[in-house]
């Protein structure tokens, strides 16, 4: 199952991606990583191997430049600008609709620490395009004002020993209206380094995404939740 380097535009910049289609793929599953990271991320990647080998294609995404992640590993201040995140992704979401290969697979979203909450920002930007919503240790809350506007079904992975996360997650979650479910793997702290804990986020995905990334999902959804 290859990968290919891929381009995105996206306003005034270009974003780096790493894209997997497997032949038959059922979805495709965007990536949105957490404060400090890339799309070379090790738990992302091994969470996208998963997803593949359950049938899910993937972009793994650098939301931002190599310019803008130097000054952010200086600054810290990019990866807390939930809204050029969302948007980034929002255009990405519009570039895989544009690609003769992935136009027309429902897309879900992956978002892990600060990335989630730019997910859930872009989920209820593009309603009739992004069928599912997963976080992993992520910050649902960042999404703010967005959170009620999500129609998409939200899964929200968190660490049971992940304390602060958890409950930030938990008060995330009473603010959304679309289907939302919150699965603690416990004994996991916020990266899930745990021996087997990585492998449940990848096992829960998985489940969301198939239940929920289906053809016309996002769609139906959005029609559900306007009529």
């Amino acid at each position: 199952m290859g990968s290919e380097s891929v381009k995105i535009p996206s306003h005034d910049t270009t974003l780096d991606g790493d894209l997997t289609v497997p032949p038959g793929a059922r979805g495709m599953v965007l990536f949105a990583h957490g404060s400090g990271s890339s799309r070379l991320s090790p738990r992302n990647r091994a969470v996208a191997d998963g997803l593949n080998r359950a049938g899910f294609g993937t972009l793994l995404l650098d939301l931002l430049t190599e310019d803008e992640e130097r000054d952010d590993m200086a600054t810290g201040r990019h990866r807390f600008d939930i809204g050029l995140l969302a948007r980034r992704l929002a255009d990405t979401v519009d570039w895989l609709e544009q690609k003769p290969d992935t136009a027309q697979l429902p897309v879900g979203l992956f978002g892990a620490s600060t990335g989630a909450g730019a997910a859930l920002v872009a989920a209820a930007e593009r309603p009739r395009r992004v069928g599912a919503v997963v976080s992993r240790g992520g910050r649902p809350d960042l999404a703010g004002e967005a959170l009620p506007l999500v129609r998409a079904p939200v899964l929200l992975v968190v660490g049971g020993d992940d304390a602060t996360v958890l409950d930030l997650n938990r008060q995330a979650a009473q603010q959304m209206s679309a289907v939302h479910e919150i699965h603690v793997v416990h004994g996991a702290t916020h990266l899930f380094p745990e021996p087997g804990a990585l492998e449940q986020v990848t096992e829960a995905a998985a489940e969301w995404f198939r239940d929920h990334l289906a053809d016309g999902a996002a769609a139906d959804a959005a029609d559900e939740h306007l009529s």
